[in-house]
C-alpha cells in the first residue's frame, strides 16, 4: 500500500471527526470542545479512489473489533460449535456471538457447516483467508499480553494527570 494513501485516508477520516465527540459520548461541562482554526498542511491529492479507504476501513472495522478478534483466536486451532465458542469467550452474549459469526462468514473468514443430526449440529471453522488472518491477530494478542503492565501504568499516569 502506498504510504501517501494511508496518510490521506487517515487525514480525511480525522478531519471529518476532529471536533465532534463519538456518538453516545457523555460530555461534562469541563470537557468543552473549543475549535480553533489552525493551518494544517494537506498532502497533495493522490490518484486513489475514496472508495478504497472506505473498503479498507470496513474490513479493519470487522477484523479489529473485540469480539471478532476473540472468535478468530478461538477458531485458530480447529472447528468449534457455537456453545463451545461462547463458553471459551467469557462475557459475550448469544446475540453478539451470532452477529459476529455472521459477519465473519459474510467476509469469507469463517465457514458454517450444518450436520443433519437431531438436534442439528453446527460447526464454525476458519477459511484459508481466516487462517491467514489468525497469525496477525495472534501476534496482536501476544503483543497486548506482553505490554499490558506498561499500558496499565501509562493509563494510571494519564488518569492521575487529568483528575
Amino acid at each position: 500500500m502506498d504510504v501517501t494513501l494511508g496518510i490521506v485516508c487517515n487525514w480525511r477520516y480525522m478531519s471529518d471527526h476532529l471536533y465532534f465527540p463519538q456518538e453516545r459520548t457523555i460530555l461534562k461541562p469541563e470537557h468543552r470542545i473549543e475549535t480553533q482554526h489552525t493551518h494544517v498542511p494537506v498532502l497533495p491529492p493522490s490518484p486513489h479512489q475514496d472508495g478504497d479507504c472506505r473498503g479498507v476501513a470496513s474490513i479493519l472495522a470487522r477484523v479489529g473489533d473485540k469480539w471478532s478478534v476473540f472468535v478468530i483466536m478461538m477458531l485458530g486451532d480447529g472447528p468449534k460449535r457455537f456453545n463451545e465458542i461462547k463458553r471459551m469467550i467469557g462475557g459475550i452474549s448469544q446475540r453478539m456471538l451470532t452477529l459476529t459469526l455472521r459477519g465473519l462468514e459474510r467476509d469469507g473468514l469463517v465457514t458454517r457447516t450444518v450436520f443433519p443430526t437431531i438436534p442439528p449440529r453446527v460447526d464454525y471453522e476458519l477459511t484459508d483467508l481466516g487462517r491467514g488472518l489468525s497469525k496477525p491477530v495472534e501476534a496482536l494478542g501476544k503483543w497486548a499480553f506482553d505490554h499490558r503492565v506498561e499500558i496499565e501504568s501509562a493509563r494510571t499516569k494519564f488518569d492521575g494527570r487529568n483528575d
